[in-house]
This record gives C-alpha cells, sequence and structure tokens, in this order.
C-alpha cells in the first residue's frame, strides 16, 4: 500500500478493505445556480386573507398552531373541543371594510334577497358582533340623551338608569343568539337545514337598520317615533323573511307558516324596541 520513503505512496487498489470508506470521484468545478428569488414583494400574494377574494385565510408562521402534530392530544380529542378554540373562528372574522360595508348595503334593501346567496360561502361573525355591540351602547347613549332633555325641559331632577345598558346588551346579544340557534334546530327538524353561522350573519346584519332609527328617535313627536320604529322594523323582517324563503320552501307545506313566523318575530322585535328604547317618560 506505501511504498518508497516518505511523502511517496502508491495508489491505492480497487478493492475492498475492512473500514475503508470508498473513494468519490471529483466532479471538477461545480457551479451553483442561485434562483431569483421574490423578496420585494410582502407579504407575498399567496397569503391573501380577504373572504371575498376567493382564497382561504392566511394560516399561521408556526403552522403548528393550525394543524396539530399527528398523535398529539389535541388532535386526539377534535370534534367538539375544536369548537371552543379560538382557531376555529378565525375565518369567520377574516372580513375588511368593504365586505362589511357591502353586506350593511344589502340589508338596507330587503326586498333583494340575495344576501344568503352573496355569502353562503363566506358568512361571517366580525359584522353582527359590531352590529349589536354598536347597537347596545347606541341605544343606552341615545336612551339617556332624551330622558336628560325631556327631563331638563321640564325642570325635573334626573339620574341616570344604569339598566338601560344591560338591558340593551341582554336584548341584543340574546336575540342573536338564541333566535337563530332556535330557527336552526326547526329547519333541522323539517330537513330544510341551514348552517348556524350563516343564521347568525342573517340575523345579525339585520339589526343594522335599528341604529339609524334609534338615532332618529331624538326627535320629541311619538307618533313619528312609532313610525320610524314601524319602518326598522318592516324592513328588518322583510330581509330575514325573504332571504330565508327560498331555502325554507324546501320544507314542504309548512314553509309558509315557518316564514310568517320569522317575519312576526322580528316586527315583535321592534314593537319591544319602541316600547322600551323609543319611548320617553319623565
Amino acid at each position: 500500500m506505501m511504498s518508497g520513503g516518505v511523502g511517496k505512496y502508491t495508489h491505492i487498489d480497487n478493492q475492498k478493505v475492512s473500514g475503508s470508506v470508498p473513494s468519490v470521484p471529483d466532479p471538477g468545478h461545480v457551479t451553483v445556480q442561485f434562483t431569483d428569488s421574490n423578496l420585494q414583494t410582502f407579504p407575498p400574494s399567496g397569503s391573501q386573507g380577504k373572504i371575498s377574494g376567493g382564497t382561504r385565510p392566511p394560516l399561521d408562521a408556526d403552522d403548528t398552531f393550525s394543524k396539530p402534530v399527528s398523535g398529539s392530544e389535541e388532535s386526539q380529542r377534535g370534534g367538539w373541543f375544536q369548537t371552543f378554540t379560538v382557531a376555529a373562528y378565525k375565518p369567520y372574522f377574516d372580513v375588511d371594510t368593504t365586505d362589511v360595508l357591502e353586506r350593511i348595503k344589502y340589508s338596507l334593501f330587503p326586498f333583494r334577497g340575495t344576501f344568503t346567496e352573496k355569502t353562503v360561502n363566506n358568512p361571517d361573525l366580525y359584522g353582527p358582533f359590531w352590529i349589536c355591540t354598536t347597537l347596545i351602547f347606541v341605544a343606552a347613549s341615545i336612551g339617556t340623551f332624551v330622558t336628560y332633555i325631556a327631563h331638563k325641559l321640564q325642570k325635573k331632577e334626573w339620574s341616570y338608569d344604569i339598566n338601560l345598558v344591560t338591558w340593551s346588551a341582554g336584548v341584543f346579544y340574546g336575540y342573536v343568539l338564541l333566535v337563530p340557534l332556535v330557527l336552526y334546530v326547526i329547519l333541522k327538524y323539517f330537513s330544510a337545514p341551514s348552517g348556524l353561522v350563516q343564521l347568525f350573519c342573517l340575523y345579525g346584519y339585520s339589526l343594522f337598520v335599528f341604529i339609524p332609527a334609534l338615532c332618529l328617535s331624538v326627535i320629541p313627536l311619538e307618533i313619528f317615533r312609532w313610525v320610524i320604529a314601524g319602518v326598522a322594523g318592516f324592513m328588518s323582517a322583510t330581509f330575514v323573511a325573504l332571504n330565508l324563503r327560498a331555502h325554507i320552501m324546501s320544507a314542504g307545506e309548512r314553509w309558509f307558516f315557518i316564514v310568517a313566523g320569522i317575519f312576526l318575530l322580528q316586527l315583535a322585535l321592534s314593537v319591544i324596541l319602541k316600547l322600551y328604547l323609543f319611548t320617553v317618560t319623565v
């Protein structure tokens, strides 16, 4: 293997030597090529989060938050446990101002009846949540202001009613949560199931018309307040009924009674709001 003194080596025969590593031929000059990167574009165009764009919501930077590791405790639980995680509701809040304003516009034109068609693939909970929250504070502030002016005009003592906030929160949040849930069970019973989030979305946007109605209730004319409450209730009830009519018609002959019940229940809400929020007592 080695001969001729120090520094002189013979070649290694092409043979199998125990414990040796096979020789690798010299590849010569290797040219490394780099592909053009697109670092100038940030964020990447593939991670669009806008719901109306037709793309799925962006994943977390660490994808393990979106996809549990196989065999982990979270992935084994699954089912209803995922309903109580924040990640399960992220897609329903992935909307922008354009989406919300467009859906509000549809709620103000109730006779079109195309709201469910526009939102069937991407219903959101962002708009309904902020519409109900805005209604609570508008109802409390407008009601407080109107009663304050009425007391001052008659030179009577005025005190703030904190129950107006809690009552408004119970009415609006309770209505948007309970009524769609009950309707979901009824439609499922009559073999005409509808998406629960879709119903939450529909009922949430149907309440937007009461925001300008509450603002107009500042005018101190009782007949005018009744007209405002009636018009707002009729628009809201028509919006919900017409958007659900086409779907509920598949429930058979009883579809008319279901739609009529939906319409009358929405009108009843406007009457309750008139009696407790649009009425000023001194």
